[in-house]
């Protein structure tokens, strides 16, 4: 099971996709580690040698940024978004969607579960008879 930034990637399915399973290399950055490096996307990572293995964990880590660095980089970025007091920053403080979503309904995720408040049905426009 080849080790690729501290990641061990699963050796049965195409370099090409276990490549993505580090944090952020997604399928086109797969793509283009593995043409700069000359590995062909379809090969199962347990045959890959020894030397393409390390052509590209040394081109990974010295060219891209990712796992650890880059969830450091992205929480210090949200952090400083708060401290200046941004709408994006209180968006994240929150726990609201910040990029411009409706919440009057949906956004359940991030709200959490429904919140049932006493006075609020069908009947609120109706009239007695």
């Amino acid at each position: 099971m080849p080790r690729i930034a501290g990641v061990d990637i699963p050796k049965g399915k195409q370099i090409g996709i276990s490549l993505q399973y580090l944090h952020g290399i997604g399928s086109a950055l797969s793509q283009k580690i593995l043409t700069q490096v000359g590995v062909s996307p379809e090969v199962k990572a347990d045959e890959l040698t020894e030397g393409e293995v390390n052509k590209i964990r040394e081109l990974i880590d010295k060219e891209y940024t990712v796992e650890g660095e880059l969830r450091k980089e992205v929480n210090l970025n949200v952090k400083r978004l708060m401290e200046i007091g941004s709408y994006r920053g209180t968006r994240h403080r929150r726990n609201l969607p910040c990029r411009g979503q409706r919440t009057r309904t949906n956004a359940r995720t991030q709200r959490g579960a429904k919140k049932t408040v006493a006075g609020r049905g069908k009947k609120r426009g109706a009239t007695k008879k």
